[in-house]
């Protein structure tokens, strides 16, 4: 399957339905699907016919992370894409690169995006999620800020958008033991901003509510708002991509990686 053919968007009445196809993997992030989804968010930000935006998973979920093969090349200490660890590199006048890139387009598309999430929405898949204005969450879906659990940190811009939605100690917790949390759990600590047993049917009803509101006060209102929550994001991004940088193939990731797939308890050695 080529990058062309793990995205798909259709836009009806001002509404751009995008959906990852991935579904045979749940929709797992692998380089196909990071160009597919960068792809498909600038495609968006160019196209004035599109007022609001819904983004779901096809299949059991919305997205399970980074592809497995990724983790098994870490497993190896190598790194799975360029020198910083991180998929893609950055583009002149962007302040992501690639892996960054698939969740902030959803920001800097003009107009409000939905996430309608269930299944699964973990490590990138909720960092996805996160990048989206509104999530509308099934209440069963299992949710987790992963990376921890594999050596590394959230440096898919989720830390900034993690702390402006919930308390700093909240974060901290989520990302220290990168446990899973159901959607009801999200709704309550103000990840999820609507519970739904059917998130895209949901999602694409306040889509036609929004659809139906002056485009230029829509548009203007997001830019308002983002100019206030989104305030110091470049160097935010920056760090993200230092810390993941220095713990991608050191001693103590290789092993967090290695003793997940081996099923054993982890032995990792004080910092230096």
């Amino acid at each position: 399957m080529s990058d062309t053919d793990r995205v798909k968007i259709q836009v009806s009445d001002g509404i751009a339905d995008v959906r990852m196809t991935r579904a045979d993997k749940r929709n797992a992030l692998d380089g196909a699907m990071f160009t597919a989804l960068a792809r498909a968010g600038e495609e968006l930000k160019a196209r004035s016919d599109v007022r609001v935006v819904v983004l779901s998973g096809e299949g059991s979920s919305f997205c399970a992370g980074l592809d497995f093969s990724s983790m098994q090349q870490m497993a190896g200490g190598a790194k799975p894409a360029n020198d910083d660890g991180n998929p893609g590199s950055m583009e002149k006048g962007r302040i992501t690169h690639l892996g960054q890139q698939v969740a902030w387009v959803w920001q800097e598309i003009p107009v409000p995006v939905i996430a309608a999430v269930h299944g699964h929405a973990l490590g990138g898949g909720i960092q996805i999620a996160l990048g989206a204005d509104i999530r509308i969450v099934h209440p069963d879906t299992q949710m987790s800020v992963r990376e921890v659990h594999w050596g590394l940190v959230p440096d898919m811009t989720g830390t900034l958008i993690l702390s402006r939605l919930v308390r700093p100690d909240v974060a901290k917790e989520l990302v220290f033991t990168a446990r899973v949390f159901s959607g009801r759990e999200a709704f309550e600590l103000g990840l999820a901003t609507r519970l739904a047993d059917d998130p895209r049917a949901e999602a694409l009803s306040m889509a036609a509510e929004i659809a139906g509101r002056s485009p230029d006060a829509v548009r203007g209102a997001k830019s308002l708002l983002n100019g206030l929550y989104n305030a110091g994001a470049a160097d935010q991004f920056a760090e993200e991509r230092r810390v993941i940088g220095s713990l991608i193939g050191r001693p103590n990731q290789v092993e967090a990686v290695m003793s997940n797939f081996e099923k054993r308890v982890a032995v990792f050695a004080d910092p230096a």
